[in-house]
């Protein structure tokens, strides 16, 4: 098939892009003989004198090895080149990170010197690089990456891949050492040990020691690794050393790992201590010294450099630096018995030191016992110069011990500390540990403020108690008249409250001792007591006797005094009037406030009430009532009143019951004496039964008074309606004659037409 001129073109573009994709990977070359990897790519230096050099690995894999040369094409990985020891064949790991490396034999035995290393059992397919070496100085190390296809889904929570670099004196039956640790702990580094966290599985584990998780088209062919860790020991110079580099499958051969030894990192040398720098949070501080150390056993000679130039004059084996200039310190060393050159180095960075101001303190001596109360954390703001990035300041009797920061030494309780006029220390210490002292000048203070100071309120809050809510405030100008602008009052219930500044009273305090108590104002000056006074805090009250509120009657065209005892200072009237009394001619409400000479106020009220004289408008009688007539009065009048039939024997109610028949005088009059009003009555009623035999008693039936009530016309019937004899009022009664003829004892019926009431009726008895 022909491929167009274009589309050709595009095919070269794409290999072209291709190469370079891959061309950025690392690579792998496992021709490498062991003497090769460890003199030419790991060591690459005389001060250490290699010898024994052995490596073991994939026995099955004929030609392919399980260890190698690796070679970045120019990609991310951190290396340009090193030395790879792998579970698998070493080329499975050249980049990218297309394919799982899941290989290997259980026939592939582990390592014996791994599992005890690592405390762990059934290890396979192990690669361990080996040799012995003779340093020239003190101390080594080496670079290093660990990846493993186990940094996948959960698998970091449960399962890894053993590694160790061991180390140990050549004929010691000491255990070996294992370099391959958490930095400054003693945990092995694996992808148990340093992973992020697993949703639902398990939290991270030293995570900023993880590198990440590699995708498709990372470098090299493995799932995930750590960042470029280091490995390093402290050796004596001279001494045979062995060491063993070493990885294995654990627990079965899938999911393998492989280790990146850097090449010419293997750095036999000095060790001048760890980089000082602000992003490790251990930086120096300006102004403390540093010394570096650089002796090596021997006859050598030194140069120090800063920033990769020779520091004049400075050819010791220490460097003492005093000026604090950040940058990178370095020494080389050469032994006067070969060619061995070593170095050394260390990065320095200088962060300032706290300014703290030098400050004097002021409290009041108020009982004059030589000693008082100071509240040093008044201060924290004043000698940081309000700068909160310094951490807390803590205060120390000892300068030695502020020097030192020494934290179990310092003043335990600074807000109410104790003590008698003195200097003491203010220290701070930042995050990176830089330490500032500063004095602290512990007075007395010599203002005057007045003293015996009393004040005095009325009890306001409408219940005459004793109690009463003080404004506080409103003292202040008693206290701060001709002392100096500025100063600050706060009030305390005693005076070692206001000694301490503790449980400072609110704004409004309510006395909790009735009507008088004694507080306490302490007045300052910023965090200086300018003074302490007592407060006296009384309660006034105004309690006339006999001032309860009253209720008083008026009657038509009346007037009234009313009036209060003449003993107080002031009086003021709803009227408008200012004297003990007034005289009104109305109803209404009347008030007067009274002030004594303390100027507290009490009220009285005049509840003035309208009442007049009755007027009976009418009267209800029910005559002939079996148990006496009934009486019901009716009134108009703006007034209460008592009702009388006697005159005497008044009653509240308008209605009378059971009464008489008789002649009565009514009587209605208004209890409050605006007057009264009278009418005459009568009450009737009609005998029951009469007996005219002739001997003077009953022998006449009528109705007494009749005449009196109203022209009427009565009329007698026998029990079949018959008339049988009609009265008038004049007439002296019926005999029980009809005809001329008495008529037999029997009942008898009656009926009255009354002018004004309809018809009465009812019957009696007619008895022989």
């Amino acid at each position: 098939m022909k491929i167009s001129g274009y589309f050709r073109i595009l095919f070269v573009l794409f290999l072209l892009i291709a190469e370079d994709v891959y061309s950025q990977n690392v690579s792998i070359d496992d021709t490498y003989t062991a003497q090769q990897l460890v003199e030419n790519v790991l060591i690459n230096n005389p001060c250490a004198a290699v010898s024994n050099v052995t490596v073991s690995g994939d026995p099955f894999s004929g030609a392919q090895k399980s260890y190698g040369y690796f070679a970045n094409g120019g990609g991310t990985f951190p290396f340009a080149n090193g030395v790879i020891l792998c579970t698998a064949r070493a080329q499975r790991a050249a980049g990218p990170n297309t394919s799982l490396i899941d290989e290997g034999q259980t026939a592939w035995l582990g390592d014996l010197d791994l599992q005890q290393a690592l405390n762990i059992t059934n290890t396979f397919n192990a690669t361990a690089l080996e040799f012995d070496f003779t340093p020239q100085n003190s101390n080594f190390r080496f670079n290093y990456i660990f990846a493993s296809e186990e940094y996948q889904g959960t698998a970091p929570c449960r399962y890894s891949d053993g590694f160790a670099f061991l180390l140990k004196e050549v004929g010691s039956s000491a255990p070996y050492q294992n370099l391959a640790l958490i930095p400054g702990t003693t945990t092995p580094v694996l992808v148990t040990s340093v992973h992020p966290a697993i949703s639902g599985s398990c939290a991270a584990a030293n995570p900023t020691f993880f590198g990440g998780y590699n995708g498709s088209t990372a470098p090299i062919n493995l799932n995930g690794q750590t960042v470029v860790m280091t490995a390093q020991a402290t050796v004596i110079p001279g001494q045979t050393y062995h060491i063993k580099l070493v990885i294995a499958d654990h627990e079965n051969v899938r999911y393998d790992s492989a280790i990146f030894l850097g090449g010419g990192s293997f750095n036999i040398g000095v060790d001048l201590g760890p980089d000082r720098l602000i992003a490790n949070n251990n930086p120096v501080c300006e102004g403390n010294p540093i010394t570096l150390n650089a002796n090596q056993a021997g006859s050598n000679s030194y140069q120090w450099f800063w920033n990769g130039n020779p520091i004049a004059s400075q050819t010791n084996p220490t460097l003492t630096i005093s000026n604090s200039v950040s940058g990178t310190y370095s020494v080389a060393i050469t032994t006067a018995t070969s060619s061995c050159a070593s170095t050394g180095s260390c990065i320095l960075e200088f962060v300032p030191k706290p300014l703290l101001v030098a400050s004097t303190l002021l409290a009041c001596d108020d009982n004059q016992d030589g000693s008082a109360v100071f509240n040093l954390n008044k201060l924290n703001a004043i000698v940081t110069n309000n700068t909160s990035s310094y951490g807390p300041v803590q205060y120390f009797e000892s300068y030695t011990a502020a020097l030192q920061f020494a934290v179990n030494l310092s003043i335990p309780t600074p807000n109410n500390y104790l003590t008698v006029p003195k200097t003491i220390y203010a220290a701070v210490q930042t995050p990176f540990g830089c330490i500032a002292v500063a004095s602290v000048q512990l007075q007395f203070s010599s203002a005057t403020v007045p003293q015996n100071i009393s004040y005095a309120s009325c009890d306001l809050d409408g219940n005459l108690d004793g109690f009463f809510g003080f404004s506080l405030l409103n003292i202040n100008p008693l206290l701060l008249n001709g002392l100096p602008s500025g100063l600050v009052v706060n009030y305390y219930a005693s005076l070692a409250d206001a000694q301490a500044e503790q449980n400072a009273l609110p704004a409004v305090y309510t006395n909790s001792i009735i009507n008088q108590e004694t507080i306490y104002a302490k007045i300052t000056n910023g965090p200086d007591c300018f003074g302490i006074t007592a407060v006296a805090l009384e309660v006034n009250r105004n309690e006339p006797a006999n001032f309860e509120d009253s209720s008083l009657y008026i009657c038509p065209l009346q007037t009234l005094d009313l009036a209060v005892d003449p003993v107080f200072s002031s009086y003021n009237w709803s009227t408008g009037e200012s004297g003990a009394g007034i005289r009104i001619g109305s109803a209404n409400t009347y008030t007067v406030i009274v002030t004594d000479a303390n100027g507290c106020e009490a009220t009285k009220k005049f509840e003035v009430i309208a009442s007049s004289a009755p007027t009976i408008t009418n009267i209800q009688i029910d005559h002939f009532q079996t148990n006496g007539g009934t009486v019901q009065v009716t009134v108009t009048g703006n007034g209460s009143y008592l009702y009388s039939l006697n005159g005497s024997d008044y009653q509240p109610s308008p209605v009378f019951m059971a009464i008489a028949p008789n002649e009565y005088i009514l009587s209605v009059e208004d209890i409050h004496g605006c007057g009264k009003d009278t009418e005459p009555i009568y009450v009737l009623d009609y005998p029951r039964f009469f007996t005219p035999n002739g001997d003077g008693f009953n022998d006449y039936w009528r109705i007494e008074n009749l005449k009196l009530v109203s022209k009427a016309k009565l009329r007698i019937f026998d029990r079949f309606g018959k008339l049988l004899k009609e009265l008038s009022e004049e007439s002296a009664g019926w005999d029980g004659i009809y005809l001329g003829k008495q008529l037999p004892a029997d009942d008898y019926w009656f009926r009255i037409e009354f002018d004004q009431f309809e018809t009465l009726t009812g019957n009696f008895s007619l008895k022989r």
